[in-house]
C-alpha cells in the first residue's frame, strides 16, 4: 500500500511540467507532449483555427505545467500558432524542420516530427528564438512583399517592351528607338493601334500599348507601397533614416527582426 501511494506521488510529480513539440501545416498542427524525462505522453491533430489553437493549448496544459513548446516552421506555416502560444505566455523555441522524403505518410511523419520537435528541446538541440510576427517592423515586411513584387513586375515589363521594340517592323522600331524610358511609356500607354491584328506591325503596337500601361500601373502601385511603408519605418527607426542617402527602401531592409 505504501509502495502503490509512492508510484502515485512519483507520477504526479513526473507529469507537473511537460513539453509540448508541434509539427505545422496548412489545415492542421499536429503537437506532441512529453514529460520532463522525455516520456511521449499524446500526440493528436489540431485544426489551424482560433478554436483550434485554443484546443491545442489546453491538450498540452491538461498534461501539466507547460515548460516550453517547440515549433517548426514559425516563420511560415507556426506564425500564428506561435503568436496565440506567446500572447498566452507559452515560451516558443524554434525547432529546424526535418528533411522529409516524397511520399511519407503526413499523419504518420507529423506524429514523428511533432515528438521530435518536443525532445530537441528538451535535449537542447533546439534553442533558437523565434521572429515575432508582430509589431512595425512585421508591418514593414508585408508591405515590402508587395512592393517587391511590383517592382520585380515593372522590370520584366520594361524588359518586354524593349524587345519588342528591337524586333518591330520598322515604321514602329524607328519611332521609339533612342527615345528615353519614361517618354516612349506614355506615348505608348496614349497610343490606339489601328488595322488588323493579323498585321504584326498592328499586333506589336497593341502588345506595346498594353506593357505601356501596365507599366504606368506598377508604378502607382510602387508609389503607394512608398507612402505606406515610408512612416512606419520613419516610426520603427528614425535614427536611421534621418541618415543621409539613406531613404524608406534602404531602411526598411535593414530593419532587425522584431523579437519583442
Amino acid at each position: 500500500m505504501g509502495v502503490g501511494r509512492a508510484v502515485r506521488i512519483s507520477t504526479a510529480a513526473e507529469q507537473a511540467a511537460v513539453i509540448g513539440g508541434i509539427d505545422t501545416h496548412t489545415d492542421l498542427h499536429r503537437a506532441a507532449v512529453i514529460d520532463g524525462i522525455g516520456r511521449h505522453l499524446a500526440t493528436e491533430a489540431f485544426e489551424t483555427t482560433p478554436a483550434g489553437y485554443q484546443r491545442l493549448l489546453d491538450r498540452l496544459r491538461s498534461h501539466g505545467e507547460v515548460l516550453a513548446v517547440g515549433i517548426e516552421g514559425t516563420g511560415a506555416h507556426g506564425a500564428e500558432i506561435a503568436r496565440f502560444l506567446t500572447a498566452d505566455g507559452i515560451t516558443i523555441v524554434e525547432v529546424d524542420r526535418p528533411g522529409r522524403k516524397a511520399g511519407r505518410d503526413n499523419g504518420k511523419s507529423g506524429s514523428v516530427d511533432a515528438y521530435g520537435a518536443a525532445t530537441a528541446v528538451l535535449s537542447g538541440r533546439a534553442g533558437g528564438t523565434p521572429t515575432a510576427r508582430n509589431g512595425i517592423v512585421e508591418a514593414n515586411r508585408a508591405l515590402r512583399v508587395v512592393r517587391k513584387s511590383a517592382v520585380k513586375a515593372r522590370t520584366q515589363t520594361i524588359n518586354q517592351i524593349r524587345t519588342l521594340i528591337v524586333t518591330a517592323p520598322s515604321g514602329v522600331r524607328d519611332k521609339l528607338r533612342g527615345l528615353p524610358t519614361r517618354e516612349p511609356i506614355d506615348t505608348l500607354a496614349r497610343s490606339r493601334p489601328a488595322g488588323e491584328l493579323a498585321d504584326p506591325a498592328c499586333a506589336v503596337k497593341t502588345a506595346l500599348r498594353r506593357l505601356a500601361r501596365r507599366y504606368q500601373a506598377l508604378s502607382e502601385e510602387i508609389k503607394d507601397a512608398d507612402k505606406e511603408i515610408g512612416p512606419l519605418v520613419a516610426q520603427a527607426a528614425p535614427r536611421l533614416i534621418a541618415l543621409p542617402g539613406v531613404g524608406p527602401e534602404t531602411a526598411g531592409q535593414l530593419l532587425p527582426p522584431d523579437n519583442s
